[in-house]
C-alpha cells in the first residue's frame, strides 16, 4: 500500500451518525472485485448517491460541486460500524480517499482502514462538528494531515493533535500491509530454520 506521511486535500462532510458499512458499500456489491470492475468507484455510498434508476441524487453531498474532488472524509460518531466488510475501505480507496476524521469508529473498520492505507483519525466530537461546519460553509476547503507530527490542520488554521498506536503509525508511514510486515521477518525465519535443522539434522531429506 502507499505510504502515508503528509496529506493535504479537500474534505467531504458526512453528517450521518452511526454511518455503517452497509451505507458505505451496500451488501449486494460485495461480490464485485475492485480489480475487475472499472465502475467499482460507483459502489461507494451507492444508495445514498443514486436513485433506483441509477441517476444521481442532487441532495447527497458527494454529488455536489466542489465535494466531488474530496479525498478526506469528516464524519460523525461511530463511523464504519456494522458488519466487518473490508470492501467498505476498498470503496473509499477506489475514490481516492486517504483518510477519515471522526469522533469514533467501528473497531473492525478502523483496523481495516489501517491495513489498506486509509488513515483513521479520532478527534473530539465538537472538533469534528465544527470541522464539518467549515466544510459546508466553504466547499473545497482543504485539511492537512501530518502523520509524523500526529496533527490535523483545519481550514481556519487551527491544529489538533491525535493519538495513534506506535506500530500502526510505523506501518502507515512506511506503507506496510500485513504481507509486507510478515516478509520483513524473512531473515528471522531463515535463521530459526537453520538452528532447528542443526539441532535436528535427522529431519534433513
Amino acid at each position: 500500500m502507499d505510504a502515508f506521511t503528509t496529506f493535504t486535500a479537500s474534505a467531504l462532510p458526512i453528517d450521518i451518525a452511526n454511518c455503517d458499512t452497509d451505507q458505505i458499500i451496500p451488501a449486494r456489491f460485495l461480490r464485485i472485485s475492485p480489480d475487475d470492475d472499472d465502475n467499482y468507484a460507483r459502489v461507494l455510498f451507492h444508495d445514498l448517491r443514486f436513485d433506483g434508476a441509477g441517476g444521481e441524487r442532487a441532495d447527497f453531498i458527494y454529488n455536489q460541486g466542489a465535494f466531488r474532488g474530496a479525498r478526506i472524509v469528516v464524519a460523525d460518531i461511530n463511523w464504519g460500524c456494522g458488519s466487518s466488510r473490508e470492501a467498505a475501505v476498498f470503496a473509499l480507496v477506489a475514490n481516492g480517499f486517504r483518510a477519515v476524521v471522526a469522533p469514533s469508529f467501528g473497531d473492525i473498520h478502523y483496523n481495516n482502514c489501517m491495513k489498506n492505507g486509509v488513515l483513521p483519525v479520532r478527534l473530539a466530537r465538537e472538533i469534528c462538528d465544527d470541522l464539518r461546519g467549515q466544510m459546508h460553509s466553504t466547499p473545497g476547503a482543504e485539511i492537512t494531515l501530518d502523520l509524523e507530527a500526529q496533527t490535523v490542520t483545519t481550514p481556519d488554521g487551527a491544529t489538533h493533535g491525535f493519538e495513534i498506536d506506535a506500530f500502526d503509525k510505523y506501518r502507515m508511514l512506511n506503507g506496510l500491509d500485513d504481507i509486507d510486515v510478515t516478509l520483513g521477518y524473512d531473515a528471522d525465519f531463515e535463521a530459526f530454520e537453520e538452528r532447528h535443522m542443526a539441532r535436528h539434522d535427522w529431519l534433513r531429506p
